[in-house]
């Protein structure tokens, strides 16, 4: 299946299951692949036959930076949900979710999410 691909996005966002999370927030990373058929628009080289992945974007930052959620497990589900309902050429939908710096006492990378949904 041809994708397109939305990688590194980076958000502000205030969600944590700690007070000061929501409070002070923190930097998010998103990347998303959204699986469809790309032959037409690669043939029509039209933007009304694919997704415009900056209103994309749009819709993933305003997921990311004017919701809460206490886990990165539901940003990564509301934002597959929202685009799939959103963009209905999108037959298959991964999110990934990198919470860079969490509020831990333990030293690594961040930890993330990855969500595979497809088109009921």
């Amino acid at each position: 299946m041809d994708k397109i691909v939305m990688k590194g996005m980076q958000f502000y966002g205030y969600h944590g299951v700690y007070p000061e999370e929501n409070k002070l927030g923190a930097r998010y990373q998103v990347d998303v692949e959204l699986h469809m058929p790309l032959d037409q628009p690669g043939t029509t080289d039209s933007i009304d036959d694919t997704i415009n992945y900056a209103e994309a974007y749009q819709v993933i930052k305003d997921i990311v930076e004017l919701q809460v959620f206490q886990l990165i497990e539901a940003l990564a589900e509301h934002i597959a949900s929202r685009l799939l309902q959103t963009y209905t050429g999108i037959n298959e939908i991964t999110v990934r979710v990198l919470k860079p710096h969490p509020p831990v006492a333990m030293f690594f990378d961040g930890v993330s999410v990855e969500i595979h949904r497809k088109r009921a």
